[in-house]
């Protein structure tokens, strides 16, 4: 696995991280972010074409604002990677 560390939250208190990385090799972003809460998840079920609600291997999270940049960034590594 080719994953790469992008970059972390930059409020965070090192111990909620909320992190990006990109896995170049497989073509994919890697975000770790907080849970969502029961509301949220339901919001988004209902608001999805998808059939049944959020399956076990799948997860809502929330990613904050100023981590924008560093998603950006794993964006344009993961596609760089799949030009190659």
């Amino acid at each position: 696995m080719a994953l790469r560390f992008v970059d972390i939250d930059p409020n965070t208190d090192l111990e909620h991280c909320p992190t990006v990385w990109a896995d170049e090799a497989a073509g994919e972003l890697v975000l770790q972010g907080w849970k969502a809460g029961p509301e949220l998840r339901a919001a988004c079920e209902g608001n999805s074409p998808a059939k049944g609600g959020i399956p076990d291997s799948e997860e809502v999270i929330r990613i904050p604002a100023s981590m924008m940049p560093m998603i950006r960034e794993a964006c344009d590594a993961v596609e760089r990677s799949a030009v190659q």
